[in-house]
């Protein structure tokens, strides 16, 4: 447990920092924003086609008698936009990111700078950045559909499919969550994805005391625009610790250089220096 409160105190970290630093917070949040009304227009559409998107796939029903005809489509017609809205919540997070990858990264790279030493950078053209932060992406969304699947089949089972399921698949969201936010600092590192997956399992609750309260909040309406700059941020300083890049770290091998404590780096190490 003591992994998982380190991993929320980088969530805190992350929307203290943007805090910080308002320009960044009103520049990481036009991705969201772009985002969001994307989604918006694809929802409300959908809201309205739904009937005939139901009609259109059910034409055995045409004949059906009154009220079942209109039980059935209804049921389904509700079907349709609760797996709409399904799509929507799960693809949020990887849309938006890959919207304003240019974005994240220039957050990343200045939580980097403020933090002190090393700012990685990919080097690569931004149409190869985008291109493989959409196929991991997609990689990713893919297993989340698998658990998804998964966990739908076990929540008919009694009990534990009403109370154990739905923790579960928030313990699986808010990991894959982390992986995407991660993502943002780790692909500026040159880190694949399955290194990166091997990372946040290396530190698993870590990645869930960050991801977990994150999907949680994210149910909120808009929530999600708000807490996108923090969360990148977040991201960015636990891939530091993830990785070992602390700042402080290298301070404090420093000091202890200085102090005596550790040898320093010059060619006299080992060598004992007698007492005048």
């Amino acid at each position: 447990m003591r992994d998982f409160g380190a991993g929320f105190k980088y969530l805190l970290q992350g929307q203290k920092w943007v805090g910080r630093h308002g320009r960044w917070l009103g520049f990481g949040l036009l991705p969201g924003l772009v985002t969001l009304v994307l989604y918006t227009g694809a929802l409300v559409g959908l809201g309205y086609g739904a009937d005939d998107l139901t009609a259109w796939a059910t034409p055995f029903a045409d004949d059906w008698s009154s009220p079942w005809q209109g039980v059935f489509r209804g049921a389904l017609t509700g079907l349709v936009f609760a797996f709409g809205l399904f799509l929507a919540v799960i693809t949020f997070t990887a849309v938006t990111l890959l919207v304003g990858q240019p974005f994240y990264e220039s957050l990343s790279e200045e939580v980097d700078r403020s933090e002190g030493g090393e700012v990685p950078e990919s080097g690569l053209p931004l149409w190869r950045e985008l291109w493989i932060s959409a196929r991991d992406s997609l990689r990713i969304l893919v297993r989340v559909a698998l658990y998804g699947i998964l966990l739908f089949a076990c929540g008919f089972i009694p009990v534990v499919g009403q109370t154990v399921v739905p923790a579960i698949g928030f313990c699986v969201s808010g990991f894959f969550l982390a992986e995407e936010l991660t993502a943002v600092a780790l692909q500026r590192r040159g880190v694949e994805l399955k290194e990166r997956l091997r990372l946040l399992r290396g530190r698993r609750m870590a990645a869930l005391g960050f991801g977990v309260p994150l999907t949680l909040a994210f149910l909120v309406p808009f929530v999600a625009v708000f807490l996108m700059p923090g969360a990148v941020a977040g991201a960015t300083l636990m891939v530091r610790d993830l990785r070992g890049e602390n700042a402080d770290d290298d301070g404090s091998e420093e000091n202890d250089r200085e102090g005596g404590n550790l040898p320093s780096s010059g060619g006299d190490q080992g060598v004992h220096h007698l007492p005048h």
